[in-house]
């Protein structure tokens, strides 16, 4: 027993002093007190805002330990899967409540901060002072084509729906038919694509870079502890934070499509940021981007089409009919992010045109 408890202080001690960041976890308690408590809009949404930012730190820090222990292919789908956890519960949440613009928003949002800003920001960081950054092309070459059907999948529909069944009475329900069955096969080449990854063909993925010689500072229990509660952590105060949205609005002027589009995915992926930025500064880019594209594709290949099948359950029209500036956007997005990744090595100024843009 004594040295359980001693071991779960080394563990928090140890947490706590991962990063600076961990200073604003007070304004977890804080983002959390006003939203339970009902504070103005605007204040409960910066308080929550400024709380992710060290559960992201927290999350970054947790997984990383937990990849020292299952290899960086897990810890990559463990990094995904876990920075995803927001978009899913708050899409949830909003298709049952009939928000499906938003929804929406939120998962071209969600692609376009992966793909541009995170992806950009670890060129930058892990290229900076270098002549280049190399990759396997192996990986990325099989992630790029994925994220190719699923563009085609949002842009088929909603090409369709404009080209020749805007004007049709029963346009929408035949939209929201092809999308069931869409969404169906794009979740079974998401389980396909698992089975690749991990099984089939894991010696694609395994990194080729040295193994590292760090020592691991928390145990696997420990981690994933610190893990789980970071998550749940992100959930509840991105719950308060989407809450609170119509109120800022109010406040500030602010539009609803930034917020959509831009603030809540960039919050959502906050634990993404940290974890990719870190790794591509440690040397591991491997790491990092296929954290970056494993989310994107979990976006793209589950998350959305998970959603399309909780609307059509709940009686909700979600489908993949997105809006011709959304399909353009996300469509863009995965050619830029093609052209840039495709030959297996990027440099600091690459980076640079993916930020910007």
């Amino acid at each position: 027993m004594g040295l359980t408890l001693r071991n779960a202080r080394h563990a928090a001690r140890v947490t706590l002093c991962s990063s600076y960041a961990n200073v604003m976890l007070v304004f977890v308690f804080l983002g959390m007190f006003a939203g339970m408590r009902g504070w103005d809009s605007s204040a409960v949404f910066m308080l929550n805002f400024l709380a992710i930012f060290p559960l992201a730190s927290l999350l970054s820090f947790a997984t990383e330990e937990l990849s020292k222990s299952v290899g960086q292919t897990i810890g990559g789908l463990i990094n995904a899967t876990f920075g995803n956890a927001v978009e899913m519960i708050v899409g949830i949440t909003a298709v049952t409540q009939g928000e499906i613009n938003i929804v929406q928003s939120s998962m071209v949002g969600s692609i376009l901060s992966a793909t541009l800003l995170v992806l950009g920001c670890c060129f930058l960081a892990g290229g900076y002072g270098k002549d280049s950054l190399n990759f396997n092309v192996d990986v990325t070459g099989i992630m790029s084509s994925l994220m190719i059907v699923a563009s085609a999948s949002l842009i088929i529909p909603s090409a369709l729906y404009s080209t020749s069944l805007s004007q049709t009475p029963a346009g929408d329900d035949y939209i929201l038919s092809l999308s069931h069955i869409t969404a169906i096969l794009l979740l079974f080449f998401y389980l396909v694509y698992l089975y690749f990854q991990l099984k089939s063909h894991a010696h694609l993925f395994a990194s080729t870079e040295e193994e590292s010689d760090e020592k691991r500072e928390l145990e696997p229990l420990f981690a994933s502890i610190v893990l789980v509660l970071a998550t749940l952590g992100v959930t509840v105060c991105s719950d308060y934070l989407v809450e609170a949205v119509d109120g800022f609005v109010e406040v500030y002027g602010v539009s609803r499509a930034f917020l959509g589009m831009i603030v809540v995915p960039i919050v959502g992926n906050a634990g993404e940021f940290a974890i990719t930025v870190n790794a591509a500064m440690g040397g591991k880019l491997d790491l990092a981007i296929g954290v970056i594209v494993g989310s994107t594709l979990q976006i793209a290949l589950f998350v959305t089409p998970f959603l399309v099948v909780c609307g059509w359950i709940f009686g909700q029209p979600m489908s993949l009919r997105f809006n011709p500036f959304e399909t353009a956007c996300f469509s863009l997005a995965v050619v830029v992010m093609n052209c840039l990744i495709r030959e297996g090595r990027s440099n600091y100024f690459e980076g640079l045109l993916l930020i910007g843009t």
